[in-house]
């Protein structure tokens, strides 16, 4: 019996000026703005655009379709999730099921939460475990499962 071994790595990735990488990490055919920040153990698969000064840290995962705007935080662990199971299991890498995910600028996404295929404006904060299940229109504080707004940011 083989193994089909694969090495995580950085391949044909766009990158700004001032771009800082923590390796280990998983990164191809993505681009990432002037002086983004990734941590450690981090994926960022490719058609995904990482705006400036946005810092990833440890442990998250980007999939396909994503798009983050400038001056984002994304926390430690948190799953952008692209496959929303809608013919009742996965999609097994059929693109035409997937869907994408917008996330505006100024966006603070707490530890652990998860991101389904939605669009988050401007100025949102997600707490740490929240589960973002619907699009946010609204800046403000949003926490939980599914998430909710909490209130208004001053």
């Amino acid at each position: 019996m083989t193994a089909n071994l694969r090495q995580a790595g950085i391949v044909d990735v766009t990158t700004g000026s001032g771009v800082t990488i923590t390796e280990p990490v998983n990164l191809y055919g993505c681009a990432l703005g002037d002086g983004v920040f990734v941590g450690p153990f981090v994926e960022i698969q490719k058609q995904v655009s990482i705006g400036a000064r946005t810092r990833i840290q440890s442990h998250s995962f980007i999939c396909e379709f994503v798009t983050i705007g400038s001056d984002c935080f994304v926390g430690h662990g948190v799953m952008f999730i692209n496959d929303t199971f809608a013919s009742g299991g996965p999609a097994r890498g059929d693109r035409t099921k997937w869907r994408a995910t917008n996330i505006g600028d100024g966006v603070s996404i707490g530890s652990n939460a998860t991101i389904m295929p939605v669009s988050i404006c401007d100025g949102v904060v997600i707490g740490a475990g929240a589960v973002v299940t619907r699009d946010i229109k609204e800046p403000g504080i949003y926490a939980g499962n599914p998430a909710r707004k909490l209130r208004a940011l001053p």
